[in-house]
């Protein structure tokens, strides 16, 4: 059987989502008033999470079509997404911003982890086709 192309709205629903993600989460940070170190805690955070869903989401993929995939590695990448969307709460809960800010600091970061998963998905779908 062979496997339906990708459709272009949905890579560039994907790339929108990711990019719309990233840059609102961006720009809010470089936008609000709190110390540096904070902005960099949320910024790595917002990076670790994009890097452990694009790992967890090949991970994943790698086990439906039959690619070993070490249990640990595969555990590390569950590990890795589930602790960046906590630490995120963690210091979000713990911010002395406005609950507004909070939250769309959470909906920033989880339309960029979409995004991030869509577009690996979309990219391995588009290879494979090739």
């Amino acid at each position: 059987m062979a496997k339906q192309k990708v459709s272009n709205a949905f890579v560039a629903a994907s790339w929108v989502a990711l990019g719309a993600g990233m840059i609102g989460f961006i720009t809010g940070l470089a936008r609000a008033e709190m110390e540096l170190n904070e902005k960099g805690y949320y910024f790595t955070i917002l990076l670790y999470g994009l890097f452990a869903v694009v790992s967890l989401q090949k991970a994943v993929r790698d086990k439906m079509e039959n690619i070993k995939v070490t249990d640990i590695y595969y555990g590390l990448c569950w590990f890795a997404t589930l602790s960046s969307i906590v630490l995120l709460v963690i210091g979000l809960w713990n911010a002395t911003i406005l609950p507004s800010e909070k939250g769309f600091y959470a909906f920033a970061f989880l339309l960029a982890l979409f995004g991030a998963i869509a577009v690996q998905k979309n990219t391995r779908d588009n290879m494979m086709e090739d």
